[in-house]
């Protein structure tokens, strides 16, 4: 789900926080060694995406937040901001050439340069969080 953040409201963060789960404490955030990512180059997006970014020649970033059921990915266009929501039920990441992310019939392909090889911690970190996640579900015996 993609929500317009440029301004708060309660309705956003009520929504945001069932989704993806509140954010962490500041204590928590230090154990952590960090909850959010630096910012990243988009290089392609879905077609049904390419609303949220600048349609000129303007270089589109975006930085991704860490929560307890999921990640939030912040996307500015002009004055603008977007967040997309994604629980980690519905999170598919890849890495070729780059790295993307999938969900929800939508996806953000970033460049691979300096500033993906700066966040690929953070990445380890968002998958090892994905699976803690899923083996709450694991019904395996």
């Amino acid at each position: 789900m993609i929500l317009n953040t440029t301004h708060t409201s309660k309705e956003n963060k009520e929504l945001i926080n069932d989704l993806v789960g509140k954010p962490y404490s500041f204590m928590q955030s230090i154990k952590l060694k960090g909850i959010g990512s630096k910012r990243m180059v988009i290089e392609d997006a879905s077609p049904n995406f390419k609303q949220y970014l600048n349609t000129v020649s303007d270089i589109n970033y975006a930085n991704l937040e860490l929560r307890s059921s999921g990640i939030l990915i912040h996307i500015t266009k002009g004055l603008q901001n977007f967040t997309w929501t994604i629980p980690f039920y519905q999170l598919v990441i890849y890495k070729t050439n780059g790295s993307s992310i999938h969900a929800q019939g939508r996806f953000i392909h970033f460049q691979n340069n300096k500033m993906l090889k700066e966040n690929k911690l953070f990445f380890d970190k968002v998958l090892n969080e994905k699976i803690k996640f899923d083996e709450q579900y694991n019904f395996q015996s």
